[in-house]
């Protein structure tokens, strides 16, 4: 802020919620105190020359159902975040992380979305969350406004529900913070119920040069833009391009949502289509009430929040609603190592709007976008950004089109947490008898009366791996027994429950190189086409990559050089469901399965210790998903360190040798 520039409290009056230092609120079922509310902003605020965030508490009352458990009793609050530009720079799509930590249910933010949730109510746990300014996103100087703080600032009205808190206690945030990008910000100073920050920015910071007119186009694992084609004062014409740019990311049959905050409606689609076509919720809403003479039946969707589908391939040619560049591949995204032209989806739709937005040039996109896919990883949109408007080759052949306005999207991908990963793998080697399999419940578990969701997994025999885990109980005894590895437990563990399992076994180890196998099995009942896999292993043991024999592999360069990417050979591209045993009425089903020798060279990496653990990967990929990793390596066993340990082989090979050889015979 200037120095000395005089600020009109009394002409706004919403502003005076900036200034809430030391001031006392009223609330129903709690006292905060008496601090005095201030005639003039915190000192905080006049020298802050950055970014100036507050926080204040504005009250909160129990609701319904009374309870006498403390940790379940609800309460509703109220609350409003302030972000005032008091620098020198524009904040262009202003974002705050406030460290909610009261099991916090957001209900709304009047002026902001969050960016961790797929609409409101969201829940924000004891982790928080980060707003993100919607309709006003960029924050402006007072420079460049003449000091309007209706363009320097944000104000953002907060409701919603908190649990876990006594009569007296001061449900605040554990912190306050801007996350834009160039921004430090140091600890907040706290009251009772107010905090306030300066966030300055980082000296070390040295932003790119910026030619454009809007914030410049951002990378993420996988981007989404919102081009408006064309714009009428009433409708239009837009166009969604999503775009997987992360070598190891991947969709399939990917679903696309998000909402409509300003009742606007799909009126026709091309290239994709909606799960609801029902346009009962325009004729009984304020768009019927608006178009009172418009027949809504032809129109496609009304949801304020639509679930969107890529069309299958024989749409690809109709002339409705396909014969568009992109589109129409059943929902695929494949990684761009495989294939660059499919790792873009495209589709076009008209959308009406309603006022207070009827000119051309009154766009708003939808907020709160999602998108997911099956066995794929997770991502995290953020709100959509103003970007310079796309350039298309002009459909006439001369020259370039732009769009008349374009916004992005940027989702990226999200670690699983414990117990809801999509993929799982165990662990062998030829040094250890016993294979390490898949965790319990590493993808999750919902019946446990009859299992152990938290006991560690029983050890298996190798060709325990081939058969579904209902059939292991009775191997797991036997070899428990043989091998004198304990008594077994009355309750046995969960299940991994994971529909694709992964089997990485060290396979020797010599002077000048060594070999691992992965076998791929597929326990579900669809096949995945144009399947993936990936590996990244721990230090640079990527570096003495060498070959994979069965599947086409390649080491990723630059910063994923510890990475090697694996995918099927032609006409090995499909890894197919679970099948029936040969004996239905009494053999185990058989799961689809590929697998691979993948050897390595110890010329650049002699340092690594293979029987310690280095052969193993630190991260296994399958199509995309991060799949659960045991927490322990294989074990070699007596036989293994015994001197005579060669001996056995070698009688192994001969016996091996003989019985070939009197089968040929």
């Amino acid at each position: 802020m200037i120095k000395g520039m005089q600020i009109p409290w009394r002409n706004i009056s919403w502003v005076v919620l900036v200034l809430f230092a030391y001031n006392c609120q009223t609330c129903n079922g709690q006292d905060y105190g008496g601090e005095e509310k201030p005639a003039a902003p915190p000192p905080e605020q006049e020298t802050c020359d950055g970014i100036f965030i507050t926080y204040n508490f504005d009250g909160r009352e129990k609701i319904y159902p009374l309870v006498k458990n403390v940790s379940a009793q609800g309460w509703s609050f109220k609350s409003i975040l302030t972000v005032l530009n008091t620098g020198i720079f524009e904040l262009k799509s202003w974002q705050v992380f406030v460290g909610f930590q009261h099991k916090e249910l957001l209900v709304s933010a009047d002026g902001a979305v969050a960016i961790d949730g797929d609409g409101f109510p969201v829940r924000v746990g004891k982790n928080g969350t980060t707003l993100a300014g919607y309709p006003q996103s960029d924050l402006k100087t007072a420079i460049d406004t003449a000091g309007d703080f209706t363009q320097m600032s944000a104000q953002i009205n907060i409701k919603g529900t908190q649990f876990g808190l006594k009569e007296k206690t001061n449900p605040m945030p554990s912190t306050i913070k801007l996350v834009n990008e160039g921004y430090k910000c140091p600890a907040p100073k706290r009251y009772k119920t107010y905090m306030h920050v300066c966030c300055k920015r980082d000296p070390k910071f040295k932003p790119k040069k910026v030619i454009t007119k809007f914030m410049p186009r951002r990378y993420g694992d996988l981007s989404i833009t919102y081009d408006v084609l064309s714009a009428f004062a009433n409708r239009y014409q837009a166009q969604v391009t999503i775009d997987n740019l992360n070598p190891l990311g991947r969709l399939d049959h990917w679903n696309l949502t998000w909402e409509w905050m300003r009742n606007e409606f799909i009126n026709t689609i091309k290239g994709a289509h909606t799960h609801k076509i029902d346009p009962s919720e325009c004729i009984y809403g304020p768009q019927g009430q608006y178009y009172k003479d418009f027949d809504f039946t032809p129109v496609i969707n009304c949801q304020k929040k639509p679930i969107i589908s890529d069309l299958p391939k024989e749409k690809a040619n109709d002339d409705k609603i396909g014969k568009l560049p992109y589109c129409c591949r059943n929902g695929t995204l494949l990684s761009p190592i495989m294939n660059e032209t499919e790792a873009r989806s495209i589709f076009q739709m008209e959308v009406f709007k309603l006022p207070p937005d009827l000119n051309r040039t009154a766009l708003n996109p939808p907020q709160n976008w999602k998108i997911v896919g099956t066995i794929n990883p997770s991502y995290t949109c953020g709100p959509p950004v103003r970007i310079d408007p796309s350039a298309f080759p002009d459909p006439k052949g001369i020259g370039i089109a732009t769009a008349v306005a374009s916004w992005q999207i940027t989702c990226n991908i999200t670690r699983p947490k414990a117990k809801a990963a999509k993929c799982c793998v165990s662990f062998s080697a030829y040094y250890a008898e016993s294979v390490i399999p898949c965790n319990t419940c590493a993808c999750g578990c919902e019946q446990t009366s009859k299992c152990d969701a938290n006991k560690k997994p029983l050890l298996l025999p190798p060709e325990a791996l081939l058969v579904p885990f209902e059939n292991r109980d009775l191997m797991a005894k036997a070899w428990s027994n043989i091998k004198h590895l304990g008594p077994m437990p009355k309750k046995p563990p969960c299940p991994d429950n994971c529909g694709v399992s992964i089997n990485w076994h060290v396979d020797s180890n010599y002077k000048t190189g060594w070999t691992a196998r992965i076998t791929l099995f597929n326990w579900g009942n669809n096949a995945f086409e144009n399947w993936f896999s990936a590996i990244q292993m721990k230090k640079d043991v990527a570096n003495g990559y060498e070959n994979v024999y069965s599947f086409n592999g390649t080491k990723l360069p630059k910063e994923k050089s510890n990475t090697i990417f694996m995918q099927g050979l032609p006409g090995l591209k499909f890894l197919v469901g679970e099948v029936n045993g040969t004996n239905p009425n009494k053999d185990p089903k058989v799961p689809g399965k590929q697998q691979s020798i993948i050897s390595f060279l110890k010329k650049n990496t002699p340092h690594i210790n293979i029987d310690g653990g280095d052969g193993f990967p630190s991260k296994v990929f399958f199509n995309g998903e991060e799949c659960a990793l045991p927490p322990e390596f294989p074990k070699s066993t007596a036989a293994f360190k015994s001197k005579f340990g060669v001996f056995p082989a070698v009688l192994l090979a001969l016996l091996t040798f003989l019985l070939l050889t009197d089968w040929l015979h």
